[in-house]
């Protein structure tokens, strides 16, 4: 016989990444408090660069925008992660938050394209500004921002899609206070051409931002070994199990942004040497942080191949 019926399922969806699940209660209250904040100084912002000329507040905006519909978007998958799995669904809603990370980076990087296009025009032609005007209003985003940031600050780790929220508020909290910086010079010094090359310096730190969202995203999507997630020392570790001879198609992959799945074939000498799976689940979860394991234990590798089953 090629497979013993030793096939273990272990699910305890009170753990993700050892941390659990990000508080909803109070996620809900930072996502619907960020988005509400930061739609209202994005109408103020926008407002201002239009009546200023500003092209650093109007790219300092259309950044800001892109962050609230980030919010909305993450607010959405956060929602949908909480939905129950159903029988068409039968893993849940919860991958929808790693697409989600995903959008979010692809569109900011999208928006940076038309930004440096404009910044570098004006270089060139750079109108005379109010830097008294552009650095007051610049100085109420750095305030808005870091205090979105804070909101998602003590969830950042536990999920990628509420990092992604974190780091897009921490860098707009930072782009805020370099569009106050140039504000300030060109009141000084008249140097306009300051608010031009302020918005280069905007598009490179939404790159540098964004760019690690968008890789672990797209990992995350193929369903890559997450982060974090060590498989060498996985596999040592099933291997040190008393009875167990071999170990393949060992697959590790993200459910969703805050919790990881294995599946392994466990190759045992014989039927007395079967190792206890119940353990070797709960060793998964309590030392490599995954909480969905299921393990097929099979008699040996030979009689595997005998039966018509091919690695």
């Amino acid at each position: 016989m090629a497979h013993s019926p030793g096939h273990s399922h272990a699910h305890h969806p009170g753990h993700s990444h050892g941390h659990g699940l990000p508080a909803s209660g109070h996620l809900n209250t930072a996502f619907l408090l960020g988005i509400t904040l930061n739609l209202l100084y994005v109408a103020v912002e926008a407002g201002a660069g239009w009546w200023y000329n500003s092209l650093a507040l109007l790219t300092d905006a259309g950044h800001n925008f892109t962050d609230v519909i980030s919010l909305l978007l993450a607010f959405f998958a956060l929602k949908m992660a909480q939905r129950k799995p159903t029988d068409r669904f039968t893993y849940g809603y919860g991958k929808s938050t790693t697409l989600v990370s995903l959008l979010n980076a692809v569109l900011l990087l999208l928006a940076v394209g038309a930004i440096g296009w404009e910044a570098i025009e004006r270089l060139g032609t750079a109108p005379v500004l109010n830097g008294t005007a552009i650095s007051i209003v610049s100085g109420v985003g750095i305030l808005i921002n870091a205090g979105t940031a804070l909101l998602f600050f003590r969830d950042k780790d536990h999920d990628i899609n509420v990092k992604g929220a974190y780091l897009h508020m921490a860098a707009d909290a930072l782009v805020s206070l370099g569009v106050v910086v140039s504000g300030l010079v060109m009141y000084y010094t008249n140097w306009f051409w300051v608010d031009a090359a302020m918005s280069l310096v905007i598009v490179v730190v939404i790159v540098w931002s964004t760019w690690g969202l968008l890789v672990e995203s797209l990992r995350l999507s193929l369903d890559a070994v997450p982060q974090g997630i060590d498989l060498a020392a996985i596999r040592a570790y099933l291997l040190e199990v008393p009875g167990v001879a071999e170990v393949h198609d060992l697959h590790v992959w993200a459910m969703s942004s805050t919790e990881n799945s294995l599946t392994a074939h466990l190759v045992v000498k014989d039927e007395a040497s079967e190792p206890q799976l119940s353990k070797i689940t709960a060793g998964l979860r309590d030392h490599f942080h995954i909480p969905h394991v299921t393990l097929q234990v099979e008699r040996s590798a030979a009689s595997c191949t005998e039966a018509g089953v091919y690695h």
